[in-house]
């Protein structure tokens, strides 16, 4: 499974400590997310979602 976290944060102008704190999560942990070497619980999949203000579906692609 890939993401375009990455992609949709630097659309929004935001950084990743940024959408980390909007989150509730560590700067490490979107570092991670993005980079795919850790997979979100589906409860931060929806916050990141609303965050970037997109879908669950178009954050996470299957490969």
């Amino acid at each position: 499974m890939r993401n375009i976290i990455r992609e949709k944060r630097k659309e929004r102008g935001l950084s990743q400590e940024e959408l980390a704190k909007k989150c509730g999560v560590s700067r490490q942990t979107v570092n991670a997310i993005e980079n795919n070497k850790y997979d979100p619980t589906l409860a931060l999949a929806f916050s990141l979602a609303k965050e970037l203000r997109t879908t669950v579906d178009e954050l996470f692609i299957s490969l």
